[in-house]
């Protein structure tokens, strides 16, 4: 089947590096996504990546953590940064050509985000990893992967989770919780669904740029969204 989005956006969190630890990396949830990503590129498909920190650093409780949220957030930041170098390698063990871009400046070890050099890595086949999130304090790796979206003009965000989609509650609490196959922006802020923080949410309303939540962790799964199959939860 020929690929229904040419260019997208993929949103990892943090946590889901974890697999089953409680902390730090997995390298078998990173071998996993490398093959799922490559079956994609495969197809002939251009592919960003924004990744969490979650499994290394929460810096969001200031009272907690007794350090300001904009020192707290600068230290997730390079988590990220961490991250995105873990999974370069896991694509690049694959035969997967990257480039990691970093919002902040670490000239040994990434690029500095440059939008139109990240376009030419896109369309010369390479997946473009963005660490650092946006390079600002009070903002979400969400909001990084709606604005790189945005500037890079991907087609689709695709947020990848633990779970199969957007539902009325949380499933893995509420057994009664029911998915949504499509749910537009307007619905998804009446309901107060928790899909994205609102910044980010409001960045791809803004700029009409759809949103499909599905379940990263399914090997396979990936495949089946940017071929358009009816799996996830489409948000427009």
């Amino acid at each position: 089947m020929l690929p229904k989005y040419k260019r997208i956006l993929l949103k990892l969190s943090g946590e889901s590096l974890m697999g089953d630890k409680n902390f730090g990396l997995d390298s078998s949830v990173i071998a996993q996504y490398a093959l799922d990503i490559k079956q994609v590129i495969e197809l002939g498909v251009q592919v960003a990546i924004v990744i969490g920190g979650g499994n290394i650093y929460r810096g969001m409780n200031e009272a907690e953590t007794g350090i300001e949220r904009a020192q707290g957030d600068y230290m997730g930041m390079l988590a990220t940064v961490i991250n995105g170098m873990a999974l370069q390698a896991g694509l690049e063990k694959v035969g997967v050509y990257t480039r990691l871009q970093s919002a902040i400046k670490m000239e040994q070890i990434a690029e500095p985000y440059i939008r139109r050099r990240a376009i030419r890595h896109l369309e010369k086949g390479r997946v473009v990893i963005f660490g650092a999130g946006t390079g600002n304090p009070y903002f979400t790796t969400d909001t990084a992967g709606s604005l790189r979206a945005i500037e890079i003009k991907a087609d689709v965000i695709l947020k990848g989770t633990r779970v199969d989609g957007i539902y009325t509650s949380d499933p893995e609490k509420d057994p009664t919780a029911k998915r949504f196959d499509k749910i537009s922006f307007a619905e998804v802020i009446n309901k107060n669904l928790k899909v994205m923080d609102m910044t980010a949410f409001t960045l791809c309303q803004e700029n009409s740029l759809p949103i499909i939540v599905f379940d990263m962790n399914t090997p396979g799964t990936l495949l089946q969204v940017v071929q358009g199959m009816d799996v996830g939860t489409y948000v427009s």
